[in-house]
């Protein structure tokens, strides 16, 4: 069989083949496809194997020797657990360490279970060879193991080529212990790092300040690293834990530099942005090429801008980072250049920086070369605006282009742009022209459901690229793909390149849909409609149920009829729920064996509940004293049949565990319960834990769990958004972070620290961030204590506000600013110099209402002022009287 026709095999066509075939069959496989963990692939994912084929190959072997693990080469992957730990010697599995380590797509399991039997075996890691060694065996590690390893060990095996690459398929919580492995050594390079108060970042006695640009790292198609990272090679979910920790030790041994020029690029999007201030002179291209993440480039990107002279040279990344403050230090002609470079490096930019653009570019008129500029820019200007450079046609075509998700579906800039664009193009019916469907482009998914009922046929090829639907939207489709009043004809007609075609409406396909199309086409496709599909477990089980063959008689259906055992196979293939005629049968063919090794794969199959109740069945027959660990963190979909007398007697305290309980959609008692279970068996609520219980729980925690929460695991956890919890919960968070980021002598880091729990900051401490240039955001600011934000002075507020001190005027009229400004004395709101409106006159008397709420009428200061007016009066009788 010719290479490139290899990678399109089917598991049944490895089946007949004799061991000596599959190894040979084995080898070629390994230098002409990438094996492939992922559930739907594309006609146009060239190169990709499926994962069953390799299963198919290592199930032709009952021991397998280290020859015949090395001819295995990538085919090895397809080696399960059991296999693993029962047909492999410990010292076969050392002598293959070279082939094993190369393998691609080892999930954390298989990963575990080598490494467990390696170190059995008496395997160390004694240096960064031996480290290096295990290559994507890495991920199996388990973060104790890690921990353990010294810093100098990781750090040499960070020089030995090809090892960092495999960081990339590390949990969350295994990059954070690498990061700070790394960052507890400083290089020893011959060139000392030191700071120098005047002269910034020096090195070897002389300052850094060449601004040569790194290359940009190219986009490039999908790799095979990043596919198996988006399909879970590594099992269960992780936090991003501990990874602030890693970087902080960089930082304080080299400094900002150090820690841009020698953290491994797989591990930068895991750097924390208190640690991305750039402090001191810097050189740029240790910034250029590196994959941050938008939150990351916003903190250093107004020092790199001030920086540059050749936008065009910067990365997508860190032009991401646009913010209104930057651009407000620009003058036009240089934020023409930087929209035009974001435009070239196709910078996907959030609605409030396109905002920040358009009024910027546009404020004296569209430009000639606007269509130069970021092309969702379009949707922030008007199109009589655009009417001095092209027809309203035109426009509508570069609007039906853009994303019009940045504007919020239901939002009234968003239904004008819809109105206009029907106007323009003279559609006063629900009739839409195949023409004019291609002009609406993405805006034809806000047409009304009368449209897609009259004119679905036309808008078809705009609706597979539609994000959401209302209700009556989606039942319009429903039956104009069910009536086959389409170009692709009755679901019944249907075939597999339809589907493909279709794809981007899985998630809307009902019964009505899925019932007609020919079980032929369907079933191949099956998995791709079962991870698409938005259908509730229940209609999807109840379609699966349909599915299944007429029921044929047997004597007896307390045992499993030969050939219909449950096998890891069947489970790979995801159509274990259609197999079984009766529950009776389900139960007789799914072993004990079989369900615990699957049972995370078997949780997101889409079961009846008579099924799902035969599983809970057997893991209360097999641990009738609650589930361990290792149960309870792969219950996913099953934890719907799980109550709170269940819960009680789970034995789980891993981080790990909580968080692969709480990625599930859980009511807010349940979760609680599950939270409550995990502190009262000692699981330490550590970062890891933080990032599993994230800004959607938080708030549920008790006063004596948030006392539990470690202070260096605030720090080094995602940001959690507390603004839903109450003022005890942030009081007791903020005063935990703000000795948490004491260690940041630099006020802009130190800041970055605190920042999100700094709504809970006493005036105290923001009085003394006003001093710090820390520039806070105006969202943040709206955030504080109304009771510390009252007693800020308009000097205080512009001290802490920095550059962004104009945004207030566009808030001036929302709580709490408005209050604020009402009792602000007119003449220092005007020394602000931003045209805020409003402030008391001079010779009135403010003060702060006793119940420290705001007057929330109008009104507020009139009302104020009368009330004073007794004592007012008295004071000037008294003295004219005095005097």
């Amino acid at each position: 069989l010719p290479g490139q026709l290899l990678c399109n095999l089917e598991p049944e066509a490895v089946s007949p083949l004799g061991q000596n075939d599959a190894l040979t069959l084995a080898e070629r496989i390994s230098k002409n496809c990438v094996i492939t963990h992922k559930k739907c692939l594309t006609t146009g994912e060239k190169g990709m194997l499926p994962f069953q084929v390799a299963v198919s190959l290592v199930s032709k072997f009952d021991e397998f020797s280290p020859e015949i693990l090395t001819s295995l080469g990538q085919g090895a992957v397809g080696l399960s657990v059991p296999q693993i730990e029962s047909q492999i010697r410990d010292q076969d599995l050392l002598a293959s360490l070279p082939s094993l380590s190369k393998v691609r797509g080892w999930n954390a399991q298989q990963a575990g279970a080598i490494l467990s039997k390696l170190f059995h075996s008496g395997y160390q890691i004694q240096d960064g060879r031996s480290l290096a060694a295990l290559g994507s065996l890495v991920a199996g590690m388990e973060v104790d193991r890690l921990q353990e390893v010294l810093p100098d060990v990781v750090l040499d095996a960070l020089q030995v080529p090809g090892f960092a690459t495999q960081l990339e398929h590390l949990s969350p919580a295994q990059k954070t212990v690498f990061v700070h492995k790394r960052s507890g050594k400083n290089t020893g390079s011959t060139s000392q790092t030191c700071w120098d108060g005047s002269h910034g970042l020096r090195e070897g006695g002389r300052s850094v300040a060449n601004l040569h640009l790194g290359t940009c790292r190219k986009e490039t198609p999908e790799s095979y690293q990043q596919s198996g990272q988006k399909e879970g090679f590594n099992s269960g979910r992780s936090s991003s834990s501990n990874l602030s920790s890693v970087f902080q030790l960089i930082a304080a041994t080299g400094g900002f530099k150090d820690l841009m020029k020698h953290v491994p690029d797989e591990l930068v999007p895991y750097i924390p942005k208190s640690q991305l201030v750039p402090v001191g002179e810097f050189s740029i291209q240790y910034l250029n090429g590196k994959s941050w993440t938008q939150e990351q480039a916003t903190v250093f990107f107004d020092d790199v801008i001030r920086t540059v002279h050749d936008f065009s040279s910067l990365c997508a990344s860190i032009l991401q980072g646009f913010t209104c403050a930057a651009a407000s230090n620009l003058d036009t002609e240089r934020l023409r250049e930087l929209a035009k470079a974001m435009k070239e490096k196709k910078v996907q930019l959030g609605k409030d920086q396109l905002l920040c653009l358009a009024d910027r570019l546009v404020l004296h008129g569209v430009p000639h070369d606007f269509n130069e500029y970021p092309e969702d820019l379009v949707l922030f200007v008007s199109p009589s605006d655009y009417g001095a450079i092209g027809s309203c046609k035109e426009y509508f075509a570069h609007v039906g282009k853009a994303n019009v998700d940045v504007l919020e579906k239901g939002l009234s800039q968003r239904k004008q742009l819809l109105a206009e664009a029907l106007d323009c193009l003279k559609i006063s019916g629900p009739h839409v022209s195949w023409e004019n469907a291609e002009i609406l482009g993405r805006l034809a998914c806000d047409l009304s459901a009368e449209y897609f009922k009259t004119s679905g046929k036309n808008l078809l090829k705009q609706l597979t690229q539609c994000h959401s639907f209302s209700p009556n939207q989606v039942k319009a489709i429903q039956a104009l793909l069910c009536s086959g009043n389409t170009p692709l004809g009755p679901p019944a007609e249907w075939t597999p390149s339809t589907l493909e075609e279709l794809s981007g409406l899985f998630h809307v396909f009902d019964l009505c849909i899925l019932q007609k199309i020919p079980v032929s086409v369907l079933v191949p496709q099956l998995k791709c409609l079962l991870h698409k599909s938005h259908l509730h477990r229940k209609d999807l089980a109840a379609f699966v149920k349909s599915l299944r063959s007429p029921r044929q008689k047997r004597s007896s259906e307390s045992e499993c009829p030969p050939g219909k055992e449950a096998t890891d196979k069947k489970i790979e293939e995801e159509t274990l729920p259609i197999d079984y005629e009766s529950v009776e049968e389900f139960r007789a063919c799914l072993g004990n064996e079989i369900l615990l090794r699957n049972l995370s794969d078997l949780s997101h199959l889409p079961f009846t509940d008579e099924q799902m109740a035969v599983i809970k069945e057997k893991l209360d027959g097999i641990y009738p004293d609650g589930y361990p660990d290792s149960v309870v963190r792969n219950l996913g979909d099953f934890m719907t049949l799980m109550g709170p007398e269940d819960m009680k007697k789970w034995r789980f305290n891993s981080s790990k565990t909580l968080a692969a309980v709480l990625v599930n959609d859980l009511s807010p008692e349940v979760a609680t319960a599950i939270i409550r279970q995990y502190t009262d068996n000692g699981g330490p609520l550590n970062a890891e834990a933080l990032d599993a219980i994230g800004t959607k729980y938080i708030c549920l925690l008790e006063p004596d769990q948030l006392k539990k929460i470690d202070e260096n695991a605030i720090k080094a956890a995602n940001p959690l958004d507390l603004s839903s919890c109450n003022q005890n919960t942030k009081d007791i968070l903020y005063r935990k972070a703000k000795r948490a980021c004491s260690d940041r002598h630099n006020p802009p880091q130190y800041y970055e620290c605190i920042k999100p729990y700094v709504g809970a900051a006493p005036v105290e401490d923001l009085r003394a961030l006003t001093k710090d240039n820390v520039n806070m955001d105006i969202y943040t600011f709206m955030n504080l204590t109304k009771d510390a934000i009252w007693r800020l002075t308009p000097s205080e507020v512009k001290g802490l506000l920095g550059k962004n001190l104009p945004e207030m005027k566009d808030q001036q009229d929302k709580s709490p600013i408005k209050e604020w400004i009402a009792i602000q004395p007119k003449s220092e709101l005007k020394r602000l110099g931003f045209g805020v409106n409003g402030g008391t006159p001079k010779g009135y008397i403010n003060i702060t209402p006793r119940n420290n709420r705001p007057p929330e009428k109008s009104g507020a200061t009139s009302s104020l002022t009368l009330h004073l007016f007794p004592s007012l009066l008295l004071t000037l009788l008294l003295t004219a009287f005095l005097s």
